[in-house]
C-alpha cells in the first residue's frame, strides 16, 4: 500500500534551507523519503542541515544558492542535473527584509535588495528550473509568501510588495505550466517565530498584540508549516494549483 504524502525517489530543492521554515521543510521532505538539496547563500550553514538530515536516515546534500545572483541559480541546478538526473520539487523559501520602518524612509538600496531577493530571484529560480522539472512528466513549486500580500503590515510596506507580487507569480506560472505537468501553489505564513519576524518579536505590546488580534494567540513554529507544504509537493494535492495556503492562526479573520 502507498503511504500517503510518500515523496520516494523525489528529489527536491530548497531554496533557504539553513534555518526556520526552509529548515524545517527541508527535514519534513526528507523524512517522508525525498533527496533533499539544501541551498542558501551561506553553504556551510545549508551543510549543517544537510548532515543533521542524514543522521536521521535522510538523504540531503547541501548547495551555495543566494537567490539574488543568477549566476548561483545556473550553478545549483547544472550540479542537481549532473547529480541526480531529475528535479520533481523546488521550494522558493529565501526571502529578506532589510527595512523595517516609515514607507516614505525607506532607502533605495533596501527596497532593491527586497525585490531582488523576494522576486527576481524566486522568479528566475523557477524560470531557469522549469525544463528539469517538466523533464520526467511534471513536478511541484512551492512559494513561500506571506499574509503580508494579501493584508499589508505596517512598517514592512516594500515587504508586503514583493510578497503580493510572489503570489501573483504562482497565479501566473501556474496557469502557464500546470497542463505541463508542475504545479505551482504558495504559502502565506503568519507571524512564525523565524529571524525574519524576530524585528517584530521583540517590539514592545506585541504578546498583547497577539492574544487580541490572532485566533490562535502566539507564534508559529517553523515546524507548523511543515504539513502544508507537504500536501502541496505531493501527489495528494494533484489537482490543486495556483492556490496560496494561508497558515497564520487566524490573523487574517480577526
Amino acid at each position: 500500500m502507498t503511504q500517503r504524502f510518500d515523496l520516494s525517489g523525489k528529489v527536491a530543492l530548497v531554496a533557504g534551507a539553513s534555518r526556520g521554515i526552509g529548515e524545517a521543510v527541508a527535514h519534513g521532505m526528507a523524512e517522508h523519503g525525498a533527496t533533499v538539496i539544501c541551498s542558501s547563500r551561506k553553504q556551510a550553514d545549508c551543510e549543517k542541515v544537510a548532515e543533521a538530515i542524514r543522521a536521521k536516515g535522510g538523504k540531503a546534500v547541501s548547495a551555495e544558492l543566494h537567490l539574488g545572483e543568477l549566476d548561483h541559480h545556473d550553478k545549483t541546478l547544472a550540479m542537481i542535473e549532473a547529480e541526480f538526473g531529475r528535479l520533481d520539487i523546488l521550494i522558493n523559501n529565501g526571502a529578506t527584509n532589510p527595512y523595517f520602518g516609515p514607507a516614505h524612509q525607506t532607502p533605495e538600496s533596501a527596497y532593491d535588495k527586497t525585490w531582488d531577493v523576494n522576486v527576481k530571484g524566486p522568479f528566475f529560480l523557477s524560470s531557469k528550473a522549469m525544463p528539469l522539472l517538466m523533464k520526467d512528466g511534471g513536478g511541484s513549486i512551492v512559494n513561500v509568501a506571506s499574509i503580508d500580500g494579501i493584508q499589508p503590515g505596517q512598517q514592512r510596506v516594500v515587504y508586503g510588495m514583493t510578497k503580493a507580487a510572489v503570489i501573483n507569480m504562482t497565479k501566473g506560472m501556474a496557469k502557464e505550466y500546470s497542463n505541463s505537468g508542475v504545479r505551482v501553489n504558495a504559502l502565506l505564513p503568519g507571524f512564525t517565530d523565524t529571524k525574519l519576524a524576530a524585528g517584530l518579536k521583540d517590539l514592545p505590546g506585541m504578546d498583547a498584540h497577539m492574544k487580541h488580534y490572532l485566533a490562535i494567540s502566539r507564534m508559529a513554529q517553523p515546524e507548523e508549516m511543515v504539513g502544508a507544504v507537504l500536501y502541496m509537493v505531493s501527489g495528494e494535492a494533484s489537482y490543486f494549483t495556483g492556490q496560496g495556503m494561508v497558515v497564520d492562526g487566524g490573523a487574517i479573520i480577526s
